[in-house]
């Protein structure tokens, strides 16, 4: 079941309206402060679980081959409401989560969660798994802030470069030829304001007077740059996908032959017969990654950290993996992927060398705070104005 994934795409689009309904400005966008719910002392230990658990979380996340044994040795029953978007889990999250326990966010969404004051932190200690997990993942920009951890994270993947063998003899080397007037007509990248980041990843290598060391901290300058490329690139483009099965359906039919994508589309592709590969360009790429946030008023905690324990096991994370397409963030789940699905533990990249990995800039919300400690970077209600200018 993959399809899930591809609606963190949808919810873009109406990022800006939430940014500038659920979050005020000088709560979230443009300050340097710490998060509102930094200093809140997380629990210290795990008691009796309450009798339930109400989750927000991608459709795919709480599947029953997982969920009846959490509930059997926990006495948890779990709840879930599954988001459709990014944004409508910060929508669900508003004022402390409510009902909520648990909410599976993205990174376009963490930051907007943790500074608007939804979340608070959470102790690692009580997630034994975690010293498990990659490196990169245990304190990642996107979940902990300023040292302080607001969540676990969970499953995660690139967003990679699509080709068909056919047209390309070897791996392209570069991003490049996203930007080919060769290739015209034949280029298909997500209908997606992020996409911008990825412009401007490209822009930080081949450009370095830029200075841009962020691609989802940026300037107006840098900002407009990238811009710039992607309304240059916007005439190449066969189509802006909105769904994997669309751009599946463009290499199928040879109607594109080169595209952002991620390792699932490679992985259905080259399990019909055609004739592709997937890459990541000597300039890196973007990824996404899910993080387990705490809401700030849980009121099932203990039940919210036997979950969290449970799900960040090696078995867990590894069923998770396969069934939904991802890579699991504890290293010990690849050899149990091979046992459920042959060859899946290579195929999402769950065994790849850290540096690898380290060509991931994973998602961040855009903020006009930038990390030199200044309000001069562009927020993500531009991002999605600026799409809207350069898809139109």
């Amino acid at each position: 079941m993959k399809s899930s994934r591809i609606r963190r795409l949808a919810g873009l689009s109406t990022v800006a309206l939430i940014l500038g309904v659920m979050v005020a400005p000088t709560a979230f966008a443009g300050t340097t402060a710490a998060p509102p719910n930094q200093n809140i002392k997380p629990q210290q230990s795990v008691g009796k679980g309450e009798g339930q658990l109400n989750l927000i979380a991608w459709e795919g996340y709480a599947q029953p081959e997982w969920v009846k044994p959490f509930t059997a040795s926990t006495g948890c029953k779990v709840n879930v409401k599954y988001a459709g978007s990014s944004s409508e889990m910060v929508s669900l999250m508003a004022n402390g989560g409510g009902q909520y326990d648990l909410v599976s966010a993205s990174g376009d969404a963490d930051l907007r969660l943790i500074y608007g004051g939804d979340v608070k932190p959470i102790n690692i200690k009580l997630i034994p798994s975690w010293s498990e997990f990659h490196t990169f993942l245990k304190a990642p920009p996107f979940n902990t802030i300023n040292g302080v951890h607001y969540g676990i994270s969970y499953e995660f993947g690139p967003n990679v470069l699509l080709y068909s063998t056919k047209t390309f003899s070897s791996a392209p080397k570069s991003w490049s030829v996203l930007y080919n007037p060769k290739y015209k007509g034949k280029i298909t990248v997500p209908d997606n304001p992020i996409q911008i980041a990825d412009a401007a990843l490209y822009l930080s290598k081949i450009e370095p007077s830029l200075h841009i060391t962020n691609p989802y901290e940026l300037t107006q300058h840098q900002f407009t740059d990238a811009v710039s490329l992607l309304k240059e690139e916007h005439p190449l483009i066969k189509k802006y996908w909105d769904l994997a099965s669309q751009e599946i359906s463009l290499f199928t039919n040879g109607e594109a032959v080169v595209g952002a994508a991620w390792p699932y589309q490679t992985n259905t592709l080259q399990a019909a017969g055609v004739k592709v590969a997937d890459t990541i360009p000597s300039q890196g790429a973007t990824g996404w990654a899910d993080t387990w946030l705490l809401a700030a008023h849980a009121p099932d905690p203990n039940c919210a950290y036997k979950w969290m324990a449970y799900v960040s096991t090696p078995k867990i994370q590894a069923e998770e993996a396969d069934y939904f397409g991802e890579t699991p963030a504890n290293t010990l789940a690849c050899p149990i992927m091979n046992t459920i699905q042959k060859g899946s533990c290579a195929a999402y990249h769950a065994n790849a060398p850290a540096k690898y990995f380290a060509t991931i800039k994973f998602w961040q919300t855009p903020l006009a705070a930038c990390g030199n400690g200044k309000n001069d970077c562009v927020d993500f209600t531009q991002w999605q104005q600026a799409w809207t200018q350069i898809t139109g």
